[in-house]
């Protein structure tokens, strides 16, 4: 931690959007181009990040700041790139593998994630193909560059948080999903449903706290993902 050496914390319209001041100075990212985001309620949480800090900054309280960086220095520079490496996630998405059908498992991946599954390839236009077993199914090539082609026009603030959801819950489908959810608690039911394998073996098995513990992590981690994503996109 180091010590704050500032006092005022200002959000400020600049050319291209919104900039969080310290002290009157706009803020600039680890790669040292300046912070500008493109909505006005991603600059205020950003803003809001630095004004939470106390007498000293604690690095690890300012996720967004971490995010914004990494959208603007890694992702800005080559968005294809980013969106080539998710389609990977497309491939093998999570809710598309299903286990044998004569297990019990295959009944509730059936009800949860097949209405998901609908949905989003009716949003789409896609078709995905569905798995039981550890084989592996190629997807439809034209499936895999409407997704990408999907992504790579997405405002690299969006698909930093695209990735950063599809990565956290190993399914790409839960992320783009959760990008045009609607309210607050789409997200999260997205998220469990992302889960319900891991939440069918604590059933199961019972429940080991350090695996919760870690589950929670994640689970804050992908819906402040989805946040920053969501204002990104505006």
């Amino acid at each position: 931690m180091i010590r704050r050496f500032y006092k005022d914390v200002t959000l400020g319209t600049v050319s291209g959007g919104w900039q969080a001041m310290l002290d009157g100075r706009g803020i600039k990212t680890v790669g040292g181009a300046a912070q500008i985001v493109p909505t006005e309620a991603l600059g205020e949480a950003l803003a809001a990040e630095w004004r939470r800090q106390g007498e000293k900054i604690d690095p690890a309280s300012l996720p967004l700041r971490d995010m914004a960086d990494y959208a603007i220095d890694v992702v800005a520079p080559d968005p294809a790139a980013v969106a080539r490496g998710l389609i990977a996630y497309a491939e093998t998405d999570t809710l598309c593998y299903r286990a044998d059908p004569d297990e019990p498992l295959h009944a509730r991946q059936q009800a949860v994630w097949e209405p998901l599954l609908n949905a989003f390839e009716a949003e789409h236009g896609i078709s995905l193909v569905r798995v039981s077993g550890v084989l592996h199914r190629p997807q439809p090539p034209e499936t895999l560059a409407r997704l990408e082609a999907r992504l790579t026009a997405l405002d690299p603030f969006a698909l930093a948080g695209v990735e950063a959801m599809t990565k956290l819950a190993a399914s790409l489908v839960t992320a783009l999903a959760a990008l045009n959810a609607r309210g607050e608690e789409e997200p999260l039911a997205l998220w469990q449903a992302a889960c319900l394998e891991e939440e069918w073996q604590a059933e199961l098995w019972g429940r080991d706290w350090e695996a919760e513990e870690r589950r929670e992590r994640r689970e804050a981690d992908f819906l402040r993902a989805c946040a920053f994503a969501r204002m990104g996109k505006g």
